[in-house]
């Protein structure tokens, strides 16, 4: 039996940026460019995923869920063509909220579960 591995453990906060749990990762908390356009936020997360994800060999394309947090539900029209840019046609199933951030500069982030195939 294959151990749990955390990553990027946050201990003020209490949680684990990258959790791997067998065959399956999930990744929590990736945002950037905070103050900026929406679009510039939102290739700021998958630049953090894509980062986490390389961390421990897997891309993009080993995404297979996404819950996608906006301050302004409105925002989502942007979401679909980035993914498009970014995901190269292997694109995860995803769902998206509006929420409020704990600062006000932050208007996307992305929470995802990625597969480990063997």
């Amino acid at each position: 039996m294959r151990e749990i591995i955390r990553t990027e453990i946050d201990k003020e906060w209490a949680h684990s940026a990258i959790v791997e749990a067998g065959d399956y990762v999930y990744i929590s908390y990736c945002m950037k460019n905070e103050g900026q356009s929406i679009e510039n936020q939102i290739n700021g997360a998958f630049d953090v995923l894509s980062e986490r994800l390389e961390k421990i060999g897997l891309t993009l394309k080993s995404v297979v869920q996404m819950d996608c947090l906006f301050r302004d539900i409105k925002d989502l029209s942007f979401l679909g063509e980035i993914i498009k840019e970014r995901f190269e046609g292997k694109y995860p199933a995803r769902k998206a909220y509006e929420t409020k951030f704990i600062r006000d500069g932050i208007a996307f982030q992305v929470d995802a579960i990625a597969f480990r195939e063997n």
